[in-house]
């Protein structure tokens, strides 16, 4: 995991999830990232995100590379046509993912915890995050019995309470996050045996040699999470620009759920892609 998969002036990447079809807000963060490698002369990746097996499927996957290529945006590493740096399907790459937490286990850097999800969001000292996630109140901090005896956990990284987080946004410009206070200690391995969503995005954007990661702006708390990991894991940090979301009419962000304004029903619906990316209507 040392980021040199394939050296590139710039290296960026389109990371979308198969458990539904994509909307519009998807397609325009992306072509914004597209956008930056085109104008740094750099390289386009398509990594497909498939690792919650309940909610992904094979059609979904056909469509996003269907409705991706529609939208006008174009890769030259991905799932359909290989490159250096695969598998690029994130199911086929857990035994990376499992290393990273063996030595995140090595450095004791995680811990196990027995705490549901519900457990933490019943918890009256559990406060939220800006982004949604309750902060975790500590229950299972090591050492805890209870976890240890456990027959199913997941793992937390250990935060530091009042570390400060810092980085200068592509977009949003500088950022400043307060461990203990902004986000607390989070999962990092699924009760399901598998990565959570932040180690494996770190392991996959460093194994890739990302350079800069262009995402919508819901991600920014999850970029100080994530850059705590590169420090763990002694990798190198890409640079982040987070995007303005899309929202519909009523001001509500764009979700899968909007299939209204999905790129499938917007194809059939005869949309110009090309109106579409600048912000014409659909």
């Amino acid at each position: 995991m040392d980021g040199t998969c394939a050296p590139s002036p710039y290296r960026g990447r389109l990371a979308p999830s198969p458990t539904g079809y994509l909307h519009l807000g998807h397609a325009r963060t992306f072509w914004t990232a597209q956008q930056r490698a085109r104008q740094h002369g750099g390289t386009m990746i398509l990594r497909n995100e498939d690792l919650d097996g309940a909610r992904c499927r094979p059609e979904f996957v056909a469509a996003m590379l269907e409705d991706l290529k529609w939208f006008g945006l174009e890769w030259s590493e991905g799932p359909d046509c290989g490159g250096s740096c695969g598998p690029y399907h994130q199911s086929e790459r857990v035994a990376m993912y499992r290393a990273a937490l063996d030595r995140l286990r090595e450095t004791r850097l995680v811990y196990p915890c027995c705490c549901s999800r519900k457990d933490v969001q019943h918890a009256a000292s559990a406060p939220h995050a800006e982004d949604g996630e309750p902060l975790y109140p500590g229950t299972c901090r090591p050492p805890s019995p209870a976890a240890q005896a456990a027959s199913r956990v997941c793992w937390r990284f250990l935060v530091r309470e009042g570390e400060v987080v810092e980085f200068v946004d592509g977009q949003r410009g500088p950022q400043r996050f307060v461990a203990g206070r902004d986000f607390g200690d989070f999962p990092v391995w699924r009760t399901d045996d598998l990565p959570s969503y932040q180690l494996a995005v770190v392991v996959d954007d460093a194994a890739m040699g990302i350079t800069e990661v262009v995402r919508g702006e819901d991600l920014l708390l999850s970029t100080a999470r994530q850059l705590l990991l590169y420090r763990a894991l002694a990798l190198a940090p890409p640079a982040f620009l987070h995007c303005p979301l899309v929202r519909d009419t009523h001001g509500e962000r764009l979700a899968k759920r909007h299939d209204a304004l999905s790129l499938r029903a917007l194809r059939a619906a005869g949309a110009d892609p090309v109106a579409l990316r600048t912000g014409g209507a659909a």
